[in-house]
């Protein structure tokens, strides 16, 4: 399953892909991260959902998380004339996407989205 993150601040016109990483660089399966979570007796039924967590590949590129892209805060992210990040703002918008592909087949998940808001009273 290829996966991918992207970026938009405000002000850009269109998100910047900061990192790309696929499904197979998972540490548990999960399978492996189900008997986990019910091995210590937590019930489980139909329709819950289960997450995977942060996917992390083995290049620079495919890190998976901003906090490890940007190294801690000192390595700004270039998304565009005039925009970096070291960690995400106010108005930013994270796109997530994933599809799996073979021959003669794209299968896509749809992004999930989602924008920063400042903090209440702020």
């Amino acid at each position: 399953m290829q996966l991918s993150v992207a970026i938009k601040g405000e002000g850009m016109d269109s998100p910047t892909v900061v990192c790309r990483s696929n499904f197979k660089h998972m540490y548990w399966t999960m399978k492996q991260q189900l008997t986990h979570h019910t091995v210590s007796g937590c019930n489980v039924r139909p329709g819950d959902l289960m997450a995977s967590g942060t996917i992390s590949g083995p290049e620079p590129e495919s890190y998976g998380s901003l906090l490890e892209l940007s190294w801690r805060g000192s390595k700004p992210l270039t998304l565009g004339v005039g925009h970096t990040r070291t960690f995400l703002r106010d108005g930013d918008e994270v796109i997530i996407a994933g599809h799996c592909q073979g021959d003669g087949y794209r299968v896509g998940f749809g992004a999930c989205e989602g924008k920063v808001l400042p903090a209440r009273g702020s």
